[in-house]
């Protein structure tokens, strides 16, 4: 009750003419940026810029000594960017306003309105276009570091799609040894990229390779095949009438289903039945995997839906054998993500809690497991990690 009527009377003085006020405490001030920039690790051999420092700043140069106005725009679909200042030198230079969260960001150029990449960095297939890429170091960085271990292989694979009437490419990665004994075969995990990325993704930004190399090295994860094709996605806009939500997965299902992993089981060693073999995916890869998996369980055991929605325990009920032919639902997303504790799901549908859909299936029995990667949002260090955690869950017989 006293602090109630101090806050009475404090409002009471300060109300009263010539009363002086006391102004309110400054903000504190940001950080001092610290200058030990580096180049990014996804630079072109011998380019200095763009460069990160500790605190996970990022500085960009640009040269281009006619032009009136030069921004980096970082983040899948142009959020955020650093306005660059033209140096005497004329070459444009500028620092993010603040730090950027661990591991890969796209971003691209603006200069006078158009659109460039970075000639500074590797390009990525990211926002439907190749786009500049940089490596914000990351402290965990260890579990896709290129490392002295045994190392898997990632191979193009051309498979045919009557249904599209087209030759179709997916990535393979085996892992290490798989040539060795020809007589071991694997599980198969069929592992779907975001919108607007295809099917480099998840061996360039995403390390997926690297990331089962050292797992299996650490005796972690039992080895198995990954399998990496494009979802067909890009051709529609999430602004478009319509959107994602209009997305029709049937040609694609056809493909995954029909003709991928038919070509798949006929051209690897693989354990070729519904206990081994899984599909998940990123995003909407991960929408994908929950509208085609559950409709062909004797095919898929294993789900994963990474920042692509959740499974709810109305979900498993209206899905004829989904408690008695499902190994392992995992379901994971950037802490960032679940502000306000809802996340996004499939398009068209309303957000969902799906720390409380985990809890809800494991409360039933169903196994299911639920991660959150700290400190990241919708980018490829949640799903890394997500990766990183979901692997050794997968197979266990």
């Amino acid at each position: 009750m006293r602090i109630t009527l101090a806050a009475v009377l404090a409002t009471m003085i300060s109300a009263q003419p010539g009363t002086a006020q006391t102004a309110p405490p400054a903000p504190p001030a940001a950080p001092a940026v610290i200058e030990d920039f580096r180049p990014s690790s996804l630079n072109q051999p011998g380019q200095q810029y763009p460069q990160v420092n500790s605190q996970g700043y990022a500085r960009f140069r640009i040269v281009a000594p006619e032009a009136k106005a030069v921004k980096a725009t970082l983040g899948l679909g142009g959020r955020g960017g650093t306005v660059l200042t033209k140096a005497p030198d004329g070459a444009w230079v500028g620092t993010s306003e603040g730090p950027l969260d661990e591991g890969f960001h796209y971003y691209h150029l603006t200069v006078d309105g158009g659109t460039f990449n970075d000639p500074g960095t590797l390009n990525f297939y990211g926002s439907t276009r190749w786009e500049s890429g940089i490596e914000i170091p990351a402290h965990d960085a260890d579990f896709y570091a290129l490392k002295d271990v045994p190392h898997g292989r990632v191979e193009q694979i051309l498979f045919a799609s009557p249904s599209t009437g087209s030759q179709r490419r997916a990535f393979v990665y085996t892992p290490p040894g798989y040539d060795k004994n020809a007589r071991e075969r694997y599980p198969v995990l069929y592992l779907q990229h975001g919108w607007g990325e295809d099917e480099t993704a998840w061996s360039n930004q995403g390390h997926a390779n690297l990331i089962m190399d050292n797992l299996i090295a650490a005796g972690k994860t039992r080895p198995f095949i990954i399998v990496m094709t494009y979802g067909m996605t890009n051709d529609v806009r999430p602004g478009s009438p319509g959107g994602l939500a209009s997305f029709d997965i049937k040609p694609f299902e056809t493909v995954m289903v029909n003709e991928l992993v038919p070509y798949v089981d006929g051209h690897f060693r693989t354990l070729a039945d519904q206990r081994h073999r899984a599909m998940a995916g990123l995003s909407m890869g991960g929408f994908e995997t929950k509208l085609i998996a559950p409709k062909h369980l004797d095919t898929f055991g294993y789900i994963g839906l990474l920042s692509g929605g959740t499974v709810s325990l109305d979900d498993v009920n209206a899905t004829p054998g989904y408690r008695d032919k499902v190994r392992l639902t995992f379901v994971s997303f950037g802490s960032r993500e679940l502000e306000g504790g809802r996340a996004m799901g499939p398009p068209g549908t309303p957000r969902q809690d799906p720390r409380a859909n985990a809890e809800a299936l494991s409360k039933a029995g169903i196994k299911s497991a639920f991660y959150v990667s700290p400190n990241t949002g919708h980018e490829f260090q949640t799903w890394r990690r997500s990766l990183l955690t979901m692997a050794p869950m997968l197979f266990r017989d």
